[in-house]
């Protein structure tokens, strides 16, 4: 799939630099940057939505002794 983004000049001018350095293209270092960080960013929003739950009291929470006690782990 193509996408178009527009990136600040002094990003351009990084990948610009970046790509003749290595001889790689700019879309590979885009891409790169994107699979680096978007399970990052999934975890956030995820962690975002949980904590959202939790204040509307939609989901219910376990305290960390209970949990270490179900799995006879030392606390």
């Amino acid at each position: 799939m193509t996408y178009s983004i527009r990136l600040p000049l002094e990003i351009e001018n990084r990948l610009e630099f970046l790509s003749i350095q290595t001889g790689r293209t700019k879309s590979f270092y885009v891409k790169e940057a994107i699979i680096e960080h978007l399970d990052e960013i999934e975890d956030i929003y995820l962690s975002e939505q949980r904590l959202e739950d939790i204040r509307a009291v939609k989901t219910q929470t376990i305290p960390l002794q209970d949990v270490m006690k179900r799995y006879d782990m030392d606390c």
